[in-house]
């Protein structure tokens, strides 16, 4: 029988701990890459939801000043405003017409730049430099082409004979949302266009010589197999721009901020207002509108996923 000595199992447990070290050294290694992703959604993303949360539950003066807990109290007022009923048919009316405008006109644009065409590369630069741009930028530059005086839109609309006096375009409540909605699809259409053309580059042309061959017209072409195989793409298109549209500040405020009131205000605007521009400066009562955001935007993705029963788009 062979003697072990002390050394020997020292030196056993020393070569268990090594050959569990490759593992551990990879989670290392692992935590190492992931490091610098976890600290910025710890900072940018979990540490302002908790303290929305916690903003949410208390009371605050009109300077900042935590005043003291105020329970469900501003969720309470923030549900019971006056006010809420039309910001929230405001935001079903931007969020909805915007998407679904920029999904219909970016299928049929990315139709036609899957195309071969001359200067069809110049086209698509063309498309992408809304998306480029800042949207600060893009939406002050539709300001002042809506601008009553100087504007040009309305100076090509009265040159032409369609009206014959300015209109105020961000003044008037009737044309404020359609003029926000068609800057909202115009900074939209280049994104989603550009995932449509992915996910057309994506079929198999084999699907389409086969429907040739049995006689397959293009309406039918397109409705019985372009769609059905786009399916992804528009899915992840239309759930994008409703979380993108939804939380849209930019626009909604250069555009519609130095109106008076809540007339045309979405749930983001009405929101920032609650905090910075009412007369009572309420920061809990805005925060309490935050999560309620948060929460709606929440149920109608879920809502929208569940309609289309989203896992048949892998099948297709």
């Amino acid at each position: 029988m062979d003697i072990v000595t002390p050394g020997q199992v020292a030196a056993r447990g020393r070569s268990r701990r090594h050959r569990r070290s490759p593992g551990t050294a990879r989670i290392g290694e692992a935590l190492l890459w992931l490091g610098p992703a976890l600290i910025l959604i710890l900072g940018v993303v979990i540490y302002p939801a908790i303290t929305l949360v916690a903003t949410s539950f208390n009371r605050y003066s009109i300077i900042g000043l935590r005043l003291g807990p105020a329970g469900f109290q501003n969720y309470l007022n923030f549900l019971t405003s006056p006010d809420l009923g039309q910001v929230v048919w405001n935001t079903v009316v931007w969020v909805a017409l915007v998407v679904a405008l920029t999904i219909l006109i970016s299928l049929a644009l990315a139709q036609f730049l899957s195309k071969e065409f001359f200067g069809r590369r110049f086209v698509r630069w063309a498309v992408i430099v809304p998306w480029a741009s800042a949207l600060v930028i893009s939406s002050q530059l539709f300001r002042l082409m809506f601008d009553y005086y100087h504007g040009i839109i309305n100076q090509l609309l009265t040159s032409v004979g369609i009206i014959h006096t300015p209109i105020d375009w961000l003044g008037d409540s009737r044309y404020i949302m359609p003029s926000m909605i068609a800057v909202g699809v115009f900074v939209s259409i280049p994104f989603t266009a550009y995932l449509f053309v992915a996910g057309l580059n994506a079929i198999p042309t084999d699907v389409y010589e086969a429907a040739r061959i049995d006689g397959s017209s293009a309406w039918s072409t397109y409705r019985l197999i372009t769609l059905p195989l786009l399916r992804p793409a528009i899915l992840i298109g239309v759930v994008l721009n409703m979380i993108y549209v939804f939380n849209s500040f930019p626009i909604n405020w250069i555009l519609n901020g130095s109106n008076p009131g809540f007339g045309n205000d979405t749930l983001i605007t009405y929101m920032y207002k609650l905090a910075f521009k009412s007369a009572q400066h309420d920061v809990g009562e805005s925060a309490a509108a935050g999560i309620f955001n948060v929460l709606i935007i929440l149920i109608a993705v879920g809502i929208y996923l569940r309609f289309v029963n989203w896992r048949q788009g892998d099948k297709a």
